[in-house]
């Protein structure tokens, strides 16, 4: 059973055709209530059409939440933020949504009054609330047009200022829209640069070329201050 509702996570993601038609065959003999389980993940799954095969997730998890979509029963479950806060959470549940290599569930959060979407790699016990909901309507075109917004809003949450010794026009070029890029002089710019991770910030900073000084945040420059050993000790020559 569980190996088949993997099998249901991989088609709703698109893979080949061949694997949807073999889907469809074992969909067609499988135990009724296996089937309807099946059938409710492909129903409440849209596909983000990006790169990449959807992490393995809670089986149990993504049933219940499969079917409370269809069913539209309200689910309670523990929730662990970015920041490693848990918090229990009521929600709605609207649609799942893969992508890339994990999964969101779209819904609305009873208790803060707003739509938004939750990894189910940071969910726990995930149970059914036992109170069916009037839907609402989703402040986007779908669900998969939900998560894609939410998701280019998380992608600049790091804001790496640094300042580089070279004209701004040769650093505006070699950076690309990737950052806002400022004369601070003619041989000199600010450079912020807006980035999901601190790594590409890194990367991008490094592959302009010239020399320059990280400035901020805090968590940036030890960042930095940590690669600079890395690559310190790679190219040490040991001595005997």
């Amino acid at each position: 059973a569980v190996a088949l509702l993997q099998a249901a996570q991989t088609s709703a993601v698109g893979t080949a055709d061949a694997s949807l038609r073999a889907l469809a065959k074992v969909v067609q003999v499988m135990p009724e209530p296996l089937r309807h389980k099946v059938d409710a993940v492909r129903a409440a799954t849209e596909q983000l059409p990006l790169p990449g095969a959807a992490m393995p997730v809670d089986t149990r998890a993504l049933t219940t939440l499969a079917q409370a979509c269809r069913d539209r029963e309200r689910v309670r479950f523990g929730y662990t933020a970015a920041d490693g806060e848990v918090t229990e959470r009521l929600i709605e549940p609207h649609r799942l949504v893969p992508v890339a290599r994990r999964w969101y569930l779209v819904a609305y959060d009873c208790d803060r009054g707003d739509w938004r979407s939750f990894r189910l790699d940071r969910m726990s016990d995930v149970r059914p609330a036992g109170a069916r909901f009037a839907p609402r309507r989703l402040p986007a075109e779908d669900a998969a047009a939900f998560v894609r917004n939410r998701l280019a809003l998380s992608a600049q949450r790091h804001e790496v200022v640094a300042e580089v010794r070279a004209p701004a026009e040769v650093v505006s070029a070699s950076i690309g829209r990737w950052a806002t890029v400022e004369p601070t002089g003619a041989d000199g710019c600010r450079v912020t640069v807006h980035a999901d991770n601190l790594d590409w910030a890194g990367m991008a900073l490094a592959m302009t070329g010239h020399e320059f000084r990280v400035t901020g945040p805090p968590e940036a420059v030890a960042h930095i201050r940590e690669w600079a050993g890395r690559f310190a000790r790679a190219v040490t020559v040991s001595r005997t």
